[in-house]
């Protein structure tokens, strides 16, 4: 398999007792681009990254290393044959064996010097120089997962796959761990796939995503294309929360502005206070949450709507505020419920 070429799954199937798993999804993870798979748990998120691993078998469809196909109904390379890189959320570091040493694990075609140096550049590159003696025991949980990445980029994979890596680590290490992880992955240049359920994550790390539920890819595009034009609801919701409201509790002024429908769907940040706002609310609640305060806003007739503000003013309940509608972060009801 030859290296820097796209990891494709056309229509692929696999399914447990005769339950589809994973869906006749199709996927293609770019070199230099960082996929995310976002979905809840139960989605096949990680079912379909095992059949790009070779880890496990398609029941129909197929997946190629840029034109060579590596599964199908009849054709399946094993996993060690395909050059990817897996991550796990565990690590899987072998403890009898020092960061240096785990590095060295997967370098089987070097010789004993080339092995030492060419991990130890790649914990110098993780920030572990001064750690490549230690145990894994004797590490943290950031650094564990930083020689894990070590060990997957120095074998020079085809493209890296990772499941839920960041997800074991507590919110301090988190953010320098993925940030130093995913420049090694990105500065090299292969198709990196990044299984989450965290939309956050996925929406700050990843140059694309697909949303997938009940193994099926709904919607694949750049984080910006899903969040403000998701093709249903169910892709909505997987980017963020939403809350309803029927067209008719809403102020005639908003009416006005947005599309027909009995029902919108709203994210937080649609109505934000605004002093030159046309229209007033009475504040229900209202809950400073660091930066941002969450505001209940009473529309009448047992309906509330939700509001974001920033700054130092946090209107208390009873107070009359001014407000404003950003249609692009609404969504009307499709004809279908998905």
């Amino acid at each position: 398999m030859s290296e820097l070429q796209p990891l494709h799954a056309r229509n692929v199937t696999r399914r447990y007792d005769g339950r589809a798993v994973v869906d006749s999804a199709s996927l293609t993870l770019q070199p230099g681009k960082i996929t995310a798979l976002l979905g809840a748990s139960g989605a096949g998120k990680s079912t379909l990254l095992r059949l790009f691993a070779g880890l496990e078998h398609v029941d129909s469809g197929e997946i190629s290393h840029g034109d060579t196909i590596v599964s199908s109904q009849s054709v399946h390379l094993p996993a060690e044959s395909r050059k990817i890189g897996l991550i796990f959320q565990d690590f899987a570091l072998f403890p009898h064996l020092s960061a240096i040493d785990n590095v060295s694990f997967g370098l089987a075609r070097q010789s004993r010097s080339e092995k030492r140096r060419t991990s130890a550049e790649w914990l110098e590159r993780m920030g572990l120089s001064h750690r490549i003696k230690a145990y894994p025991h004797e590490l943290s949980g950031g650094e564990q997962q930083r020689v894990s990445i070590a060990r997957a980029l120095a074998a020079k994979p085809v493209a890296i796959l990772m499941d839920e890596p960041f997800s074991g680590l507590d919110v301090t290490l988190k953010s320098e761990v993925r940030r130093t992880a995913l420049a090694a992955v990105a500065e090299a240049g292969i198709p990196a796939l990044l299984v989450s359920h965290d939309a956050a994550e996925a929406m700050r790390d990843a140059d694309r995503i697909a949303v997938m539920k009940d193994g099926v890819i709904l919607q694949e595009a750049e984080p910006e294309t899903l969040y403000l034009k998701p093709a249903n609801l169910s892709v909505a919701r997987a980017l963020g929360p939403l809350h309803s409201v029927r067209r008719t509790s809403l102020p005639e002024a908003w009416q006005a502005i947005l599309p027909q429908a009995d029902t919108y769907y709203m994210r937080p940040e649609a109505v934000r206070l605004d002093n030159a706002g046309a229209v007033s609310l009475t504040v229900k609640s209202a809950q400073r949450t660091s930066s941002l305060i969450e505001i209940l806003l009473d529309l009448g007739n047992g309906d509330t709507l939700k509001a974001l503000a920033l700054g130092a003013f946090c209107p208390a309940p009873g107070d009359t505020v001014r407000v404003s509608l950003s249609p692009e972060f609404v969504f009307e009801q499709p004809s279908e419920s998905v």
